[in-house]
């Protein structure tokens, strides 16, 4: 696999795995650090640790957790660094993908307000890939440090094809002098 197609950060548990609930404290290694800064487009990730638990609910499991995070974005106008502190909660209900061909042929509609579980699919859930999205989920898109404005520059005048030839006319006029 070529390492640029890979996910930032991945650490996959299968469904057997989960039991009666499965905890795990993710910390990626430093590689995993610098593909998760390029992803998410962040001058620099300081630190990065996920706590994950998924356990058996009512249909499927649940995924939850808190990702915590120290990083600096760059500011959309200035260019400089803006620090950000992440500290966020989740939970995520997650079912299986249904195994009966029969059980699966019906569509399913997705709304943006869609809050219907995430699939799990071939019998695995990417622990990594769900704590690098909590973290991107809580980053400005459009990150601009406080008090930063956009000052539209003025748009030069239009210069007509005329305006040209009296630039032209003007220069022979002032070296006939």
């Amino acid at each position: 696999m070529n390492p640029d197609h890979r996910l930032p950060f991945s650490d996959v548990i299968r469904i057997n795995e989960i039991g009666a609930g499965i905890e795990r404290h993710l910390v990626p290694e430093a590689d995993a650090v610098k593909r998760i800064v390029k992803a998410l487009d962040l001058a620099s990730l300081a630190s990065f640790e996920a706590d994950i638990k998924v356990a058996p609910a009512h249909i499927g499991w649940t995924l939850s957790g808190r990702v915590r995070a120290t990083l600096e974005q760059t500011c959309g106008i200035t260019l400089e660094p803006l620090p950000v502190q992440v500290d966020e909660r989740f939970s995520i209900d997650l079912v299986e993908t249904p195994s009966d061909p029969a059980l699966g042929t019906e569509e399913m509609e997705i709304t943006l307000d869609d809050d219907s579980p995430d699939v799990i699919e071939d019998g695995r859930i990417d622990l990594g890939q769900y704590a690098v999205e909590q973290l991107a989920l809580q980053l400005d898109p459009f990150p601009r440090k406080p008090g930063a404005e956009f000052v539209q520059p003025e748009e030069p005048a239009e210069i007509s094809p005329f305006a040209v030839l009296k630039q032209f006319k003007a220069r022979e006029e002032d070296g006939k002098s």
